[in-house]
């Protein structure tokens, strides 16, 4: 590469004048559409605050039942018509509701869940959260499946349709918290909004796949027997495609409990407030038990999505259906009872506090232990990633000319998938340098570059190892659906408070949660390996290295490359967050203008980092999809 003093100006630095405004013209459309745009009769403002109310109902409904009770008036006027149901209550209905689902053992989980909650004290919280999340997750559900059936009727739709859901994965929630905000006003309903947007885009690409993997011979036999178009997709295909419906509901809840901080910012609260709050203050044992509940609510109902998509496609024996219908409807009934009783007693109804428990005092004296005896080692450690490897690398993508930058990307585009795909990513690739973020971008790069490399390293490793012994994968996969589960700001606590805010804190915060799809993806590739081809290695006088570099890695790098982008896409994802410890990327732009109220700058800045993840989804996806062609259909 020539050196910097021999390149024209504007190719060391984009140029001012070059730039388009499109921070600027988003931010006046978005003033114009809220102050002046209307239909008539009523202004935009009036039509999205409408819609804000109709939320709320059942918004407020859900909370009214799991959290804050039925209440008239307003402030010290208040009054408590009716309780929330209490804590056993709901223990009692929900072990219920897990043994109608899913056995006993499901049932007993879900009662240990839930009294953890109540013992350590995150009850009220937790129901908060939970009242938002099964709100979120039935609209985004009903929204997902709807956008979903009409892309399988329409394909315009579908391919008109993929490019918003490509950037509402990929867009941080950071960059349109603020648009939801001016829309629809603060509170738990913009909150929300962002919520179902976020997860919406899982339901829809599911319900497509679904709907077309149903067999053909079910729609012909409906449209025999004269049936409309409506009833053979609801009663049909819909019906048929049920059990892999519900795999898409499942990631809908999973991502919508991914976002519970981030909407806490503008008005959600709940346990995302808690953790927020916690880690403003560095008060790591709150912040843990905070993040830790809303991991046992994910998990409890990850477990309760997968028993009912399970539940979808099984036959039970008529008596054994009627046996746990009547135990259910007892349970539930008792449940009822117990809750009519807080009304005439409200005493009984919250958590004694004696017998609660917690464990922040112990969480931050090992802490701060660890800090103080391993002091010297671990700025050792903090100093050598820095100078050695991050400063480098930063400094390398600084000095790199935006030219060359979207030239080589054009250029894999084609090599991987011709003129249309080296346009795409061409395109995308020369947006951040057209805004004026082209630096921030750069140090976005590096730093998810770097920290992907590290993740794909330990994540490689680790999956060759675990594939092939069952114990040792158990373990291993507790390990990283905690680490999936674990609320994203809850990893930025203790770090924080070990190796203080910087570039070497957000990136061990990246490598930890963005580690799983590459020991998940890489388990699954090399464990699916045909017996045959291994038997064959063996017979040849192959070692087990040899079948392991010459076998297994090459017939599974299509899957290992599919896990690299899923940890290329979850590390731009925690890379935003980590703007709340002091890195100078797109995430500090996207997090700087939600803090200034800059619509503009922050779509544009999250639009950004939305492309970043494209470019890369589509290059890793066609080398994929090129290394499988090549490799031929398995024998």
């Amino acid at each position: 590469m020539l050196p910097a003093e021999a390149l024209p100006a504007w190719a060391r630095k984009y140029p001012a004048a070059w730039q388009l405004p499109f921070a600027a013209w988003i931010s006046s459309f978005t003033k114009w559409l809220m102050d002046s745009a209307s239909f008539g009769l009523f202004t935009v403002r009036d039509l999205t605050r409408a819609i804000s109310w109709l939320l709320d109902q059942p918004l407020s409904l859900a909370r009214a039942v799991f959290a804050t009770g039925f209440v008239r008036g307003q402030g010290s006027d208040a009054v408590t018509v009716f309780p929330a149901i209490p804590w056993f209550s709901m223990v009692i209905a929900a072990t219920a509701a897990g043994y109608a689902v899913g056995g006993r053992r499901l049932a007993l989980g879900m009662a240990a869940g839930l009294l953890y909650l109540a013992v350590f004290g995150q009850w009220t919280s937790a129901m908060v959260t939970l009242a938002s999340v099964l709100v979120s997750s039935v609209l985004g559900s009903i929204g997902g499946l709807l956008i979903g059936l009409a892309c399988v009727r329409w394909r315009w739709l579908e391919r008109a349709a993929a490019p918003f859901l490509d950037i509402a994965q990929t867009m941080p929630v950071f960059a349109y918290l603020l648009p939801m905000l001016i829309l629809f006003g603060f509170g738990p309903v913009s909150a929300m909004v962002a919520t179902v947007i976020y997860a919406l885009p899982p339901m829809v690409r599911v319900t497509i796949l679904a709907i077309r993997a149903v067999p053909e011979e079910i729609e012909a036999l409906g449209r025999m027997t004269g049936c409309t178009r409506r009833q053979i997709t609801w009663k049909m295909l819909v019906p048929t495609a049920l059990p892999a419906l519900m795999v898409g509901v499942n990631q809908v809840i999973m991502l919508s409990l991914n976002v519970v901080i981030i909407a806490s910012m503008i008005g959600a609260g709940g346990l995302g407030w808690d953790v927020l709050t916690a880690l403003r203050s560095l008060n790591i044992g709150k912040g843990l038990e905070a993040g830790i509940a809303i991991t046992v609510l994910a998990i409890l109902l990850d477990r309760f999505a997968q028993a009912l998509a399970l539940r979808a496609g099984a036959v039970e024996a008529e008596d054994a259906a009627r046996r746990r219908k009547a135990f259910v409807s007892s349970a539930l009934a008792i449940a009822v009872a117990f809750w009519l009783l807080t009304a005439l007693f409200p005493a009984i109804a919250p958590y004694p506090e004696a017998w609660k428990l917690s464990t922040a005092p112990y969480w931050g004296q090992f802490v701060s232990w660890i800090n103080v005896t391993f002091f010297s080692t671990l700025e050792a450690i903090r100093t050598a990633v820095l100078l050695n490897i991050l400063v480098p690398v930063k400094r390398f993508m600084l000095a790199l000319p935006w030219p060359w930058v979207v030239f080589l990307v054009t250029a894999i585009g084609f090599r991987l998938g011709g003129w249309r795909l080296a346009l795409t990513v061409g395109l995308m690739a020369a947006f951040p340098a057209l805004v004026g973020l082209w630096p921030a971008t750069m140090i976005t790069v590096y730093l998810c570059g770097v920290a992907v490399v590290i993740a794909a390293l330990i994540g490689v490793s680790i999956g060759i190892v675990a594939a092939g012994r069952p114990r040792l994968w158990r373990t291993v996969e507790i390990v990283i659906d905690t680490l999936q589960t674990l609320p994203t700001f809850v990893y930025l606590i203790p770090i924080v408070m070990l190796f203080r805010v910087g570039d070497f804190t957000a990136l061990i915060a990246i490598v930890l949660y963005a580690v799983a799809p590459a020991i998940r993806y890489t388990a699954h590739g090399v464990s699916r390996i045909a017996p045959e081809l291994i038997e064959a290695g063996v017979m040849t006088g192959c070692t087990r290295r040899q079948i392991l570099t010459r076998i297994r890695l090459p017939l599974a790098t299509p899957e290992i490359l599919l896990g690299i982008n899923q940890t290329i896409l979850l590390a731009l994802s925690m890379l935003v967050i980590t703007a709340l410890v002091g890195t100078r990327d797109l995430g500090q732009e996207t997090y700087s203008a939600l803090a200034k109220a800059d619509v503009g700058r922050g779509v544009v800045a999250g639009i950004a980092v939305a492309f970043i993840g494209m470019i890369a989804d589509r290059l890793v996806s066609a080398a994929a999809a090129g290394m499988k062609a090549r490799r031929g259909p398995p024998q």
